[in-house]
């Protein structure tokens, strides 16, 4: 172990000198330095912000890296100096429940804030000269509001996606949202929109190689690609067909499963698409590994020769909707966070685990990445925000039970795929006890309306939609 870790750090001296000698430019030693697995190696607690007054859901740095925002379950937007540790803003973001994102709209002076949530809303809130804050409702979905995503270069220009399906496409100089495209199963073809067909958006991303291009994914199995030339530039309207993607991703054994979704999406500078499955794991998908436009259309001929995704085990994912990311200058490294309260870090290429910190005394759900240096920001259950930076003196090793962590997220996790529920089989249980009701009523009263029967039926559907929402409107909404 002393051995490698001497020839970690040996490296890194062996690019130093080379730049000192003219071998490498300044910048690349960096940067080299910073995708270093010896750098990564070092991360270690910087320290902690505290002022939150419930579970943090969102992070992000602006684009100098020396500000950063975040959102909570208690409905406030804090700016942070990361650096000194010092609050610079806290406003009330005008949701009425918990705040899931809070992202910085570029080229705004950091003045220009976009935050989504659990009441659907999408907000805006833009800072004055004075240092007031006035927020005001962009749009809103009918569902959970997790994820937005700013279109690169562009001041103006964002999108939404949310439980109900869309992705809303926003121009800050508006007053109203439009509808760019709407999400539903394959199986469904092309019937109109209801609650049944639905795919339940958690998580977007935008193509930095390509800005028409945006994923999304959600409460099946496929990450879908969308070309948003194609959308549909209307009000947001409830009547309205599915639109087809332009290419589908989804590891060649979770087809036709129904038994997974996506929780996160991320995409890499070179055009990588990393998803998260929920209770599942993270792959990496390059452009050549997608089905096209429809999953049911590739032979079996042709499914068996296709590439199979880069893997990364180890977490656990079930309890939250997690994002996923990447971390070095140029993406060399995946991060997730984990049910067991670790932050997880594997190399891209090839996948190789090389650093487990504990960054949350239960979930860590959100990871973001400084724009410029080796540093990572984290929240999760707890109200505080973490920091992580090289800051040891020593190559660390990984913690010595996270073998043992590892194994207890993989049980748990096969023990959750043997006993999930699909809607198949919820259904069926509801007709069993509606015809076990049927006949007892039938028995007491023989006169009863048959017909009753499929509004109980419905009742039911809906007492258990409720009781979901209520579930979900705790102090950390786990889903």
């Amino acid at each position: 172990m002393a051995r490698r870790r001497n020839t970690e750090i040996g490296d890194s001296f062996t690019e130093l000198f080379n730049r000192e000698i003219g071998f490498f430019h300044s910048s690349s030693i960096s940067r080299r330095i910073s995708a270093s697995e010896g750098i990564v190696k070092k991360l270690d607690l910087y320290g902690k912000l505290n002022g939150h007054e419930g579970c943090v859901n969102a992070l992000e740095f602006n684009s100098t890296g020396d500000v950063l925002v975040s959102g909570s379950d208690d409905r406030q937007i804090m700016l942070w100096n990361w650096l000194s540790g010092s609050k610079t803003l806290s406003y009330p973001s005008g949701h009425c429940e918990n705040v899931f994102q809070a992202k910085f709209i570029p080229f705004t002076d950091d003045r220009t804030i976009i935050t989504s949530g659990a009441d659907g809303q999408v907000r805006l809130g833009q800072i004055l000269e004075n240092g007031k804050v006035e927020t005001k409702r962009l749009g809103r979905h009918h569902g959970r509001v997790y994820k937005l995503a700013v279109l690169p270069g562009d001041p103006n220009v964002f999108y939404s996606c949310g439980e109900d399906g869309f992705v809303q496409h926003f121009d800050i100089r508006s007053n109203s949202a439009t509808m760019v495209l709407y999400s539903s199963p394959f199986t469904q073809g092309c019937r109109r929109h209801h609650s049944s067909s639905r795919i339940r958006l958690n998580s977007i991303a935008i193509d930095p190689r390509n800005s028409f291009y945006l994923a999304v994914g959600g409460s099946d199995e496929y990450a879908r690609v969308y070309d948003t030339r194609r959308g549909q530039l209307s009000p947001v309207c409830r009547h309205i067909l599915p639109d087809a993607p332009v290419n589908i991703f989804c590891p060649r054994h979770l087809r036709e499963t129904n038994s997974v979704h996506i929780t996160g999406l991320a995409y890499s500078k070179a055009g990588e698409l990393l998803v998260s499955y929920n209770d599942e794991l993270i792959y990496l998908f390059e452009k050549h590994m997608g089905y096209g436009s429809s999953p049911v259309s590739i032979s079996p001929e042709k499914l068996q020769e296709m590439e199979e995704p880069q893997v990364y085990t180890g977490h656990r994912n079930a309890q939250t909707v997690k994002g996923v990311n990447f971390f070095g200058p140029n993406d060399e490294y995946v991060t997730s966070g984990s049910d067991c309260g670790h932050i997880f870090i594997w190399k891209k290429k090839g996948g190789k685990f090389v650093r487990a910190m504990l960054g949350d005394r239960r979930v860590v759900n959100q990871l973001e990445s400084h724009p410029h240096i080796p540093f990572l920001a984290s929240c999760g259950f707890e109200k505080s925000v973490k920091l992580w930076t090289p800051m040891s003196n020593n190559v660390l090793s990984l913690p010595e039970k996270i073998e043992k962590v590892m194994e207890s997220n993989r049980v748990g996790r096969e023990d959750q795929s043997r006993v999930t529920l699909t809607p198949d089989v919820i259904m069926h249980v509801l007709r069993l006890q509606r015809r076990q009701t049927s006949a007892f009523t039938e028995r007491r009263y023989v006169s009863a309306d048959i017909d009753s029967d499929e509004g109980h039926e419905a009742q039911l559907i809906a007492s258990l939609a409720a009781n979901e929402d209520e579930s979900s409107e705790r102090e950390c909404i786990v889903s």
